[in-house]
């Protein structure tokens, strides 16, 4: 057992102290707006700190979903999210597979035109009108699409299959396998977690994206989550109305525009805090990996 000096215990002390009140000032807010969109309506004007909810009252999460857009907007994101990771896993292994093979042909001017994108941009303007000749306004999949190829990622997993020993994709070529066998039988399972990163990255972007919404789509039914959020937030007369309609309908609940942003919040927020768990082991080891220069 090593013997540690007392100045590396009293950094250890404060090292794990700094991080726990660190921990804390991130988790706090989130935990006052979760506990001020379950209180009472009447206790939403409290400036203090909420610890506990004094009233328990989901007034605010039954306004919340009393209206078809926010379900149909939560529909249209988890399809947005899943579809939009998956399309973009594919693509960029397919992609990053070949550029990591050193006797590629014209494999740096490929790399080259790869790069081209990541540092010049058409505009605004000529992104609409590609978007618009393509047919993706108003639809579904100029969710997918237009951002489907990410060349930063696609250059991360590219530099993680040149890493792995050859020997692996020699002895596959001896027993038969081809390229499309190897790279999913032996490069995905091996390269789990750069893609968990990829998909992490992916599946956030995708799940609070809303200026795309804002631009192509112009159907109710087909906005996203943050897109309604982002238009109720702003509305705030249009909300006393409802507000008004829905607490005449609905007697016993009472609705406030501070609770109300704190329910739709913790709905929008909350799924995508979950997952994020799940692929927290494979995040810092993905990034180091990914970041090996090839």
């Amino acid at each position: 057992m090593v013997n540690r000096s007392m100045g590396s215990k009293c950094f250890d002390i404060f090292n794990y102290s700094f991080m726990a009140l660190f921990c804390l000032t991130i988790l706090l807010p989130f935990w006052d707006m979760f506990i001020l969109s379950i209180s009472d309506a009447k206790l939403s004007a409290s400036l203090s700190m909420r610890l506990w909810p004094k009233t328990f009252d989901l007034s605010a999460y039954y306004f919340a979903f009393s209206d078809n857009k926010i379900p149909l907007a939560y529909l249209v994101t988890i399809y947005r999210t899943i579809c939009g990771t998956i399309l973009s896993l594919v693509l960029t292994v397919i992609a990053a597979y070949p550029l990591s093979k050193k006797d590629l042909p014209l494999r740096n001017v490929m790399t080259t035109i790869f790069l081209i994108p990541m540092f010049f941009g058409g505009g605004l303007i000529p992104t609409y009108i590609i978007i618009r000749k393509l047919g993706l306004v108003d639809n579904l999949l100029v969710y997918i699409l237009p951002g489907a190829v990410g060349i930063f990622t696609i250059l991360i997993v590219r530099n993680t299959f040149m890493s792995m020993d050859k020997a692996l994709e020699e002895s596959a070529f001896m027993d038969g396998a081809g390229y499309l066998t190897i790279l999913f039988r032996i490069y995905v399972p091996l390269s789990k977690p750069i893609l968990a990163t990829v998909a992490l990255w992916s599946m956030v972007g995708h799940w609070n994206a809303w200026f795309d919404a804002l631009i192509y789509i112009r159907s109710e039914d087909k906005m996203v989550l943050q897109s309604i959020l982002q238009r109720m937030v702003a509305m705030t007369s249009n909300f006393s109305e409802e507000a008004l309609q829905f607490q005449m309908q609905n007697p016993g609940l009472f609705v406030t525009s501070q609770t109300f942003q704190a329910a739709v919040t913790i709905v929008t927020i909350g799924p995508i805090v979950m997952v994020y768990p799940f692929f927290q082991k494979y995040f810092v080891k993905g990034i180091m990996i990914g970041s090996l220069k090839g």
